[in-house]
């Protein structure tokens, strides 16, 4: 059965206010909801601490469930507003909208639950939704299209520091040996592992000539390992940045990020 058009009308409407980022309605939606997101978070930090806490147990408790009906109510009139709910439910942001509404009310049958606290803390994640503002959501698709387009170069630069890493680690057993800290070649792959990075906790270090001039080695290895995958994500950036995004969002999929000549949806090809 089709649906009225004065319906289709405020759905459309619903969805330009939510998802759009490009419109004034659509902008100061945005605004507002990155106050109760900060808000919200804001809530959940101090009420872990104890002192505080304890003292606006009360106050805390109201605001926590203030943000979780505005959540909630958000989450439906995406829902509703959207031509496939269901596409939208099991998005990214779908699902994190969800798994930030549901503890509050989980604790309604299981009061006391203290693991609810780490699923609050998904909350923090609402925070991207800054990104959908007008001036930062093309920023954010090139960067999120530069890191895919060089994800598999990365994943071959990162199985070859493995191989690097094992190789180092084995070498260092051998040289060092259990009486200077190297009881393993796990321990050794560790220790490699942490002087690549530069991080250099100093639990276990060579004592031996050969084995300090093969950290030598290592370190300034390090330093030109890490410079690799920031130059393969910057020349994906470079080539992505030529391209000419909008912030238009489908009313299908709610995905944005498509081209300012496109006339329907990279993603699930609803017309735009």
């Amino acid at each position: 059965m089709a649906e009225h058009p004065e319906m289709n009308n405020w759905k459309d409407k619903i969805h330009e206010i939510i998802f759009e980022a490009d419109t004034p309605l659509g902008k100061l939606f945005d605004e507002i909801l990155i106050v109760c997101i900060l808000a919200s978070v804001l809530v959940v930090m101090l009420d872990s601490v104890e002192s505080i806490g304890g003292e606006y147990s009360q106050l805390f408790y109201i605001l926590e469930w203030f943000f979780t009906i505005i959540f909630t109510i958000e989450y439906i009139l995406r829902l509703i507003s959207v031509k496939r709910p269901a596409k939208y439910a099991t998005s990214f942001f779908g699902i994190v909208d969800l798994l930030t509404v549901i503890p509050t009310y989980l604790d309604l049958f299981l009061p006391g639950t203290r693991f609810l606290l780490v699923i609050r803390i998904l909350r923090v994640l609402r925070i991207f939704r800054i990104l959908k503002l007008a001036k930062y959501v093309g920023e954010a698709n090139l960067l999120i299209k530069a890191i895919k387009a060089s994800s598999r170069k990365i994943t071959i630069f990162l199985f070859f520091v493995i191989s690097i890493v094992v190789v180092l680690g084995s070498l260092m057993y051998i040289i060092e040996g259990s009486e200077h800290g190297f009881t393993s070649i796990p321990k050794s792959i560790y220790w490699a592992i942490v002087t690549l990075t530069t991080v250099g906790y100093g639990d276990v270090a060579p004592q031996t000539s050969l084995g300090q001039a093969m950290a030598v080695v290592v370190m300034i290895m390090g330093y030109s390992i890490i410079a690799v995958p920031t130059g393969i994500v910057t020349v994906e950036m470079a080539q992505a940045f030529k391209e000419n995004i909008t912030t238009k969002s489908c009313q299908g999929c709610s995905y944005s990020g498509h081209d300012s000549d496109a006339k329907h949806c990279k993603y699930c090809g609803s017309e735009l």
